[in-house]
């Protein structure tokens, strides 16, 4: 059994983190710590297990991190943690600046931790094995990103997030589209960026080998008009990548799975550690500032 340590109390790591732990058959959840005490307090007593007023306190008794916190706290955390040897169980974005995302990076390598990032697409098998066939059938010219939500309609349970007001649709569903796109076309080497009306953001996209991505983003869309789609288009004609089979809890689930994969093989190049967390980062670090100078940004070396 794998001990893990939860850091975070709002919905997400309520509903997805807290209860994949619980019903995970190789996990142990063995604490809880929030930046609020009395839900740290609630969402330990639901799992039977202390909720924890001190980080390291929490860290010396895990063996693993899972973390559902806003990424500019998360980030500290995972430093810390990876400095403890933990190993990683994080949620995206990894950090909100890449200077950031790189000391998360720095610390994983030197003490040889295990990561995941939990972008949850990426953990549906059958969006899985669509991306893997799509990259290895190749001849893709450009692909076409278009998400759409609504967090402040009513009874939503993310509409109160504070970090999501702030950074809006770029930082909160740019990384799941960015997890997507690149397996299939590449890392990215130019970014142009603007904004539309209600919280829009528009990236275009130029990756290695030349094709392109354009990808439309929202969190405050008309309800009516809530929408996720991704299409690939090249040589063989088009390609849709299908919505998930199974729930985020299935997929978290899934995630846990491949980290103790990882644990137990020795290996540290998941496709989805923080390497290529990091390698988000700097996307959407450099679509903020494409859309705030006006200009295209160069990601390239």
């Amino acid at each position: 059994m794998l001990r893990f340590g939860l850091f975070g109390t709002g919905h997400w790591a309520a509903r997805t983190h807290g209860a994949g732990l619980d019903a995970h058959p190789r996990a142990e959840l063995v604490g809880v710590w929030g930046r609020n005490p009395d839900r740290a307090a609630a969402l330990a007593a639901r799992h039977g297990v202390p909720a924890f007023d001190d980080v390291d306190a929490l860290l010396d008794a895990c063996d693993a991190v899972a973390v559902a916190l806003p990424p500019d706290v998360q980030a500290g955390i995972a430093v810390r943690a990876a400095t403890a040897g933990r190993h990683l169980l994080l949620d995206k974005p990894l950090a909100l600046s890449l200077d950031e995302a790189d000391r998360v990076v720095a610390a994983a390598r030197s003490a040889g931790v295990a990561s995941v990032v939990f972008f949850t697409q990426r953990f549906h098998p059958n969006v899985d094995g669509f991306l893997t066939a799509t990259a290895a059938a190749g001849g893709w010219q450009h692909a076409r990103v278009t998400q759409f939500a609504s967090i402040y309609a009513a009874g939503s349970p993310y509409g109160g997030s504070q970090w999501r007001r702030e950074q809006g649709a770029l930082w909160d569903i740019g990384p799941h589209a960015l997890s997507i796109v690149l397996p299939v076309l590449g890392r990215v080497t130019r970014v142009a960026a603007m904004d539309g009306p209600g919280g829009l953001v528009h990236l275009l996209l130029t990756h290695d080998g030349g094709a392109t991505s354009a990808l439309s983003l929202t969190l405050d869309a008309p309800p009516t008009a809530v929408t996720r789609d991704v299409v690939f288009f090249g040589e063989n004609g088009t390609a849709t990548v299908p919505p998930g089979d199974g729930d985020a809890l299935a997929a978290f689930g899934t995630a846990v799975d491949q980290l103790l994969a990882e644990i137990d093989s020795g290996g540290r190049d998941h496709r989805c550690d923080v390497r290529f967390g990091r390698e988000v980062v700097a996307v959407l670090a450099a679509a903020q500032t494409a859309r705030v100078e006006a200009r295209t940004v160069d990601l390239r070396p």
